[in-house]
C-alpha cells in the first residue's frame, strides 16, 4: 500500500492496493448483510455537509458531478442514507436515546427548506437547512 499527500501537503493518507477500488464504500452490500450504517465526515477531502454525503450515498456521484456513478450497484435509498446520518451514527456512538424521532427520545432536529423525497435524487444536495433545534431550543434560523 502506498501513501499520498493532498495538494496542500497537510494530509497524508494510505492509498488502496491496486484493484481494491471496487471495494470502496460498499454501502448497499453492507445493508444487505444486515449491518447498521453510520455516516458522517470530518475528513478534509469530503464535505462536512451531511446533505452532500446523503446525496453521494444515494447517487454515487458527488453534488455537481457529471461523471458516471462510482460503483452504482452500491447506491442506497434516501431512507437508508438518512438513517445512516441519524440513527446509525447515534447507535455507533452509544447514544441510543437519540437519532430518531420517537416518544421519550432526545431529539436535536433540523428543519429543511424542502422535502428531499419530493424531488429527483439528483437534487438532494440542493436541500438547505433553515432551522436547527438542540435540546428543544432553536440555535439556528436562516431567517426565511
Amino acid at each position: 500500500m502506498g501513501r499520498a499527500r493532498t495538494a496542500d501537503g497537510r494530509t497524508d493518507h494510505p492509498l488502496p492496493r491496486p484493484g481494491a477500488g471496487g471495494h470502496q464504500y460498499p454501502f448497499a452490500a453492507l445493508l444487505r448483510s444486515g449491518a447498521t450504517l453510520a455516516a458522517g465526515s470530518d475528513w478534509p477531502v469530503s464535505s462536512p455537509d451531511p446533505l452532500h454525503g446523503i446525496h453521494t450515498a444515494v447517487n454515487r456521484v458527488v453534488p455537481g458531478g457529471t461523471g458516471p456513478a462510482f460503483l452504482p450497484g452500491q447506491r442506497i435509498g434516501l431512507t437508508a442514507a438518512l438513517a445512516a446520518y441519524t440513527a446509525g451514527s447515534a447507535h455507533v456512538n452509544h447514544l441510543d436515546d437519540t437519532g430518531s424521532v420517537r416518544a421519550g427520545a432526545l431529539a436535536d432536529l433540523v428543519v429543511l427548506d424542502r422535502d428531499p423525497y419530493a424531488a429527483p435524487p439528483g437534487e438532494i444536495a440542493e436541500t438547505r437547512v433553515v432551522g436547527t433545534y438542540v435540546g428543544g431550543q432553536r440555535v439556528y434560523d436562516a431567517g426565511l
